[in-house]
């Protein structure tokens, strides 16, 4: 796991092409914007939310995201624990995202 500034996050991601985003905030959260392309897998779901991951291709690299960059550490710790080599934080999360976001309305 590995948490990355804003800058890095977007620049890594913008050149990587095993990449996969992933956001594991609430459907209330995601219903305010998402970053285009991104799974959407609610941490809070406990066990749903390890069942979900563990179905994911653990050869991508994992860019991850919610609000404020803590729960997506978790995300990435619980990740790396089930076996991901590449998980990578968006520290400070969306609440200091300036790319895109697309609405689901």
């Amino acid at each position: 796991m590995e948490d990355l500034s804003q800058e890095e996050w977007a620049s890594q991601l913008a050149e990587d092409e095993n990449a996969v985003v992933l956001d594991v905030r609430t459907d209330a959260e995601v219903a305010d914007g998402i970053i285009p392309n991104a799974i959407h897998i609610d941490i809070y779901k406990g066990q749903g939310f390890i069942d979900e991951v563990e179905a994911l291709d653990k050869t991508k690299n994992y860019y991850v995201y919610c609000r404020s960059g803590n729960r997506s550490g978790q995300a990435c710790a619980i990740m790396e624990n089930l076996g991901f080599d590449n998980a990578y934080n968006l520290e400070g999360g969306i609440l200091e995202w300036e790319g895109n976001l697309v609405n689901f309305e």
